[in-house]
């Protein structure tokens, strides 16, 4: 039996936004100037991040805030924009007998559909199909973000909204952010230093570190923030990694820093996705400039045809001799995760755990899950920690799982022909069974809060309307709701909706114009 050693001494292994966002929750909640714990990040000057993750969550608003740093400072110093969800193009493949899809685009917005956990609008919806989109007439924020409306106004307080929202933003810079607030603010210490050996006492629990300038860093608890060197649960535990490419195919980013023509130059409200024959290219809007990508299969394309698409998506704006001048960077990847992410005294957060394409910008949300799951249910001595480790295997568990799954949802609903890429992408085999399970399903009911089985999960029902309907899903068996007080309770909620869109897009400016003022004046104070 193990003695029921106090856990006092945290050491993060492994910097970037990973280690430095979790240093950040963790002196928080522990209070390090007050309490004796202590928390130790150690990273090596030899490692560059890699630096993806743009898009982030609204959750981030809340992370922001109770870790101490103001939205006007953060804004500034990460050159972040506002997101109000994500924007599909082209992903439907053919044109849409739907009138209002006959762009081939719509929007998973990060607002919840009117009075969602009361009524489910998705069956009241239906017969008004071919005059307005799913997330026009239950939310306002599609229509504002197609309008390029900021989501809050000079005068709303720092955090709070008026429509729901988390961020675009420079993850160097917001990584640095992260370092001095940790350092400065919030008591972490920080070494820079190469880790030579991973040392294990007798019970298998990592003892210490050894560094080659510091010698040994001992500690209680080890967090692997590595990165895809996944230096602790990898390399020292061997902790199995298990591939999901047979699910999602993609496997390599090329990523490209793009200027704007003008610094004045509007701001999307969303992160927009536009499918391409064997992956998809994101574009993201910051204030001083656009972060844009192409993530693709390797085994369906070349990385120089790759390459070539991106650059032509980007002479569409840049025109062809600045999008032939820009740099590129080439990330590659093995989609996936660990089948275990805490093992012994040692836990797995960020890349180190898993990754997979962004598609909905999972990664941050994911780094902020798991550092808050640490923070809220951090072992007091090592007897506990077995049982919060399992509970944070299984939860974590539960996020990958369902990630893939949504992700997933997003491809096989498309019906794009012009690649085996795609029909790959439908192929029985390539689709998770609780996927196959659930379309089965959906054809004949909507989706809401009963099929979500897992608890607390990372993506609602309303997450799953939002791309269903927006790639024209239909159930086959269409049944009459004959309770008149929900219908009329629904005919008042599109009512509302469509008052509520008008007024806010009366009032709300475009999101670089917002910018702008925060710079200048900043957002009230909470």
């Amino acid at each position: 039996m193990r003695v029921k050693t106090e856990i006092k001494r945290i050491v993060i292994v492994g910097g970037g936004t990973a280690g430095w966002l979790t240093a950040c929750v963790l002196a928080a909640e522990l209070d390090l100037i007050n309490s004796d714990f202590s928390i130790t990040l150690v990273e090596s000057s030899d490692i560059n991040p890699i630096g993806v993750g743009e898009g982030t969550w609204p959750t981030m608003r809340g992370t922001l805030k109770k870790i101490g740093i103001s939205e006007n400072e953060f804004i500034s110093t990460c050159d972040a924009s506002f997101k109000q969800g994500s924007q599909f193009i082209n992903w439907q493949g053919q044109t849409a007998t739907n009138p209002v899809y006959a762009q081939d685009s719509y929007i998973h917005p990060f607002t919840l559909p009117q009075d969602f956990q009361n009524i489910n609008l998705a069956p009241h919806w239906q017969e008004y199909s071919e005059q307005v989109n799913f997330a026009d007439a239950v939310s306002s924020q599609s229509v504002l973000s197609k309008l390029g409306k900021a989501p809050k106004l000079i005068t709303t307080p720092e955090y709070s909204f008026i429509s729901n929202y988390g961020y675009h933003l420079d993850a160097g810079k917001f990584s640095g952010l992260l370092k001095k607030q940790a350092k400065d603010k919030l008591n972490v210490n920080h070494i820079i230093d190469n880790v030579i050996a991973v040392n294990n006492d007798k019970n298998a629990d990592i003892s210490d570190i050894e560094t080659e300038k510091n010698g040994k860093i001992a500690g209680d608890l080890f967090v692997d923030c590595t990165g895809f060197a996944s230096l602790l649960i990898g390399k020292h535990y061997n902790i199995d990694f298990i591939s999901k490419q047979h699910q999602l195919f993609n496997n390599t980013a090329i990523a490209i820093q793009a200027p704007y023509n003008d610094p004045n130059d509007d701001i999307a409200s969303c992160t927009l996705s536009t499918a391409q024959s064997n992956g998809w290219i994101w574009d993201i809007g910051l204030q001083s400039r656009r972060g844009v990508g192409h993530v693709f299969s390797s085994e369906h394309t070349s990385a120089e045809k790759a390459e070539q698409q991106l650059r032509q998506y980007l002479t569409a704006t840049l025109g062809l001799k600045k999008a032939e001048e820009l740099t590129s960077r080439t990330i590659k990847f093995n989609p996936g995760h660990r089948k275990k992410f805490w093992h012994n005294n040692c836990l797995a957060i960020g890349m180190s755990a898993g990754f997979i394409e962004p598609l909905e910008a999972s990664a941050l949300a994911l780094i902020e899950q798991s550092a808050m799951f640490l923070a809220e249910q951090f072992p007091k001595n090592r007897s506990t920690m077995k049982i919060i480790a399992k509970r944070y295997n299984q939860t974590t568990s539960q996020h990958w799982t369902q990630i893939i799954e949504f992700l997933k949802l997003h491809y096989v609903l498309s019906k794009r022909t012009d690649s085996q890429y795609w029909f790959d992408n439908v192929a029985t085999e390539s689709i998770p069974e609780s996927l196959i399970e659930n379309l089965e399903l959906w054809q004949h009911q909507y989706p809401y809060h009963a099929d979500q089985v897992a608890r607390n999960p990372l993506f609602p029902a309303a997450s799953y309307q939002y791309v269903m309907f927006g790639m024209g899903f239909k159930s086959s068996s269409i049944t009459k709701r004959n309770n008149k007080i929900i219908q009329q309770k629904a005919q008042q909620l599109f009512k509302e909706n469509i008052q509520r869109t008008q007024q806010q897009a009366a009032v709300l400016t475009s999101n670089r114009e917002l910018l702008n003022k925060v710079k200048k004046f900043g957002f009230a104070k909470i």
